[in-house]
């Protein structure tokens, strides 16, 4: 395999992981303990915060990583994309990309604002929705990239 192809693999899959893993630990772990109150609106916020911030550089990197793979591995062409199955794959992981970047960016923003006013319960009830989805999305991206890794369509 080409050193740069490995590379971009290396980094995509990190990033596609620690993105992936944010938002389901925020989901299963810190939105229950929130919603109970057992968790103060200080900690809740730098969560918060963290995890936009993981997010946002999650999905620059998982942009550029996945264009320049594209670009690597010749799947530019319209042909490719519209025509094949792996292309069918490569565009529906582009969607779904996009559609979690907004939905953590809402369920953050949900949590933000109720932690600005020292509030914890309400936020976490209210930003559920959106991390419920998120994770969602976040593993039907995880099963995408494992059909398109095993090449095998």
């Amino acid at each position: 395999m080409d050193p740069e192809l490995a590379g971009l693999y290396a980094l995509h899959v990190l990033f596609a992981g620690l993105w992936t893993g944010a938002v389901v630990f925020v989901t299963w772990a810190i939105l229950p303990l929130a919603r109970d109150g057992g968790l103060d609106a200080g900690p809740l916020g730098s969560i918060t915060g963290r995890v936009k911030r993981l997010s946002r550089i999650s999905a620059v990197l998982l942009a550029l990583t996945g264009v320049r793979m594209a670009m690597v591995l010749d799947y530019t062409e319209t042909s490719v994309l519209f025509e094949t199955m792996r292309g069918y794959l490569l565009v529906g992981m582009i969607a779904l990309w996009v559609v979690l970047m907004g939905l953590v960016e809402v369920g953050a923003g949900k949590l933000a604002d109720g932690t600005g006013r020292q509030k914890v319960r309400e936020p976490a009830r209210n930003a559920r929705p959106f991390f419920l989805a998120a994770t969602v999305v976040a593993t039907l991206l995880l099963v995408d990239a494992g059909l398109l890794a095993a090449g095998t369509l």
